[in-house]
C-alpha cells in the first residue's frame, strides 16, 4: 500500500448487481466480465432527506482477472456482492473517434450476506 503522499486509489462497494452480467472478448483478445453494481448512496443532511427519497449510485464493474472473473460469472441480478478494488478511466475506440467511461476494476468480488 503506498503512503499519502504517494495516493491512493482503493475502493469497497457493498451493493446489489442490476441487469446482469456481461462476458466478452475485446478485439485485443482480452477477456472480459462486467456488471453494473447499484450502491445506496449515505442519506445527506438537508437536501432530499425531507422527501424520504434514498439516492442511489450505479457503478460499471471489470473483471479482468481469471478469479474475478470466475467469481463474476456467476452472480446473479439481483444479488448482494461485495466487491474491492479501483477506480479506473477506461479508453476506448467508439464510432469515428475514443470515448471514455470511469468504472470500478475489481481486484476482488464475493457474495455478501
Amino acid at each position: 500500500m503506498g503512503t499519502a503522499t504517494e495516493g491512493t486509489n482503493e475502493v469497497r462497494l457493498v451493493g446489489h448487481v442490476s441487469g446482469g452480467v456481461q462476458e466478452r472478448t475485446l478485439p485485443s483478445g482480452d477477456p472480459l466480465v462486467t456488471f453494473r453494481l447499484v450502491v445506496p448512496r449515505p442519506e445527506r443532511r438537508g437536501r432530499g432527506a425531507a422527501s424520504g427519497r434514498v439516492g442511489v449510485d450505479t457503478l460499471d464493474v471489470a473483471c479482468w482477472t481469471a478469479r474475478t472473473r470466475a467469481s463474476a460469472a456467476r452472480l446473479a441480478e439481483g444479488q448482494v456482492v461485495e466487491v474491492e478494488g479501483a477506480l479506473r478511466r477506461r479508453f476506448f475506440a467508439a464510432g469515428p473517434g475514443r470515448a471514455s467511461r470511469y468504472e470500478i476494476e475489481a481486484r476482488r468480488v464475493r457474495r455478501a450476506g
